[in-house]
């Protein structure tokens, strides 16, 4: 290997639709939700719900969704996944290559990781963009890097980054962004909302046994559980609520975006905004600590649904803390998970 070879960066987010029309988000759902690990029934099973049902009745409402969150830009997703990846080349300097791929549709990952081989780099580090690990979206990634490279006759040193839902500078990021609102209005209530998953996909995942069937154990994080989705989910929330200095009852945890008729690990969002505004809660701010861009499950699911789930039933005001986006000490800490690998 040359002394002058480099170590490669690899951003990856989930993806997004190439437009918000109606034919690029049918192909959109069609290639996410045919993976194995985002629907995780047998294959002729999920090629005919996906084909059959979901792809053509969903695609014309998610694209009219889309439209809404769509800007002259383009996908806010993409957007902020290709400030990042130049904002962390500019970071790191000239020994690093940094490359943006998408799990989905475009950039593809198959175009990254092929730009950095042909880069001749020593040694790649691919940081999935989800700070909670779920096998639907880091665990996807990992099965997408693994099948790629092993087309390769020679593969460079290789380093996945697991996750970083406990790390100072995401936690900070966050809080400093919900201060500003803070400092505008007062709020009785803090709702943390994660990406939901089934229940089945948590359990599964339990390979010892172990699992308290999404009880009480999620409450810390052990070596059981150190690799649970909602135990991770927890955690994140309790590094918040301290840094917040929020106290019992001022806060609560909640799992949104679910599909489908199975079970999906709860309280779910919906329910709870609707429970508080029923109780007297007037103002809620909201974080969605599992994106780390704003998106359709943030700006437009979190921000207006539930905004306006949560004034139907008797509540006065919901406000999205924004996501890290293209936020400096963001991009500081994929520094850190970069040296860190």
């Amino acid at each position: 290997m040359s002394k002058n070879a480099k170590t490669g960066v690899f951003l990856v987010n989930l993806g997004t639709p190439d437009s918000p029309s109606t034919p690029d988000v049918r192909k959109y759902l069609r290639e996410f939700l045919m993976d194995g690990r985002v629907i995780d029934i047998p294959y002729i099973q999920r090629w005919m719900l996906i084909n059959f049902i979901i792809a053509p009745f969903r695609s014309p409402k998610s694209a009219k969704i889309y439209k809404e969150l769509w800007t002259e830009e383009g996908s806010p997703l993409k957007i902020y996944g290709e400030a990042n990846e130049k904002q962390l080349q500019e970071l790191l300097g000239k020994e690093y290559i940094v490359k943006l791929g998408m799990r989905y549709q475009n950039p593809s990952m198959e175009k990254g990781l092929l730009e950095l081989r042909k880069a001749g780099v020593k040694k790649i580090i691919v940081i999935p963009l989800f700070p909670q690990y779920a096998s639907a979206s880091t665990g996807s990634v990992y099965e997408e890097v693994s099948r790629i490279l092993s087309t390769w006759q020679s593969i460079p040193d290789l380093k996945i980054v697991s996750n970083f839902y406990h790390k100072d500078k995401f936690i900070n990021s966050f809080v400093e962004n919900a201060a500003v609102l803070q400092k505008e209005r007062k709020y009785d209530h803090v709702l943390f909302s994660y990406h939901g998953v089934p229940e089945r996909q948590v359990l599964k995942g339990d390979d010892d046994g172990d699992c308290c069937q999404l009880g009480a154990c999620c409450n810390k994080i052990t070596p059981k559980n150190q690799l649970c989705y909602r135990a991770q989910c927890f955690e994140t929330t309790r590094l918040m609520v301290d840094a917040m200095g929020l106290k019992e009852g001022e806060y609560t945890l909640s799992f949104q975006s679910r599909l489908g008729r199975s079970e999906w690990v709860k309280p779910y969002t919906d329910h709870v905004v609707k429970e508080l505004a029923e109780k007297g809660v007037k103002n809620i701010l909201a974080f969605s600590p599992a994106f780390v861009a704003d998106c359709l499950e943030t700006t437009i699911e979190v921000a207006d649904e539930f905004k306006e789930l949560f004034i139907e039933h008797g509540g006065e005001h919901l406000q999205l803390v924004p996501s890290l986006n293209d936020k400096a000490s963001w991009i500081e800490l994929l520094k850190e998970l970069t040296l860190e690998a």
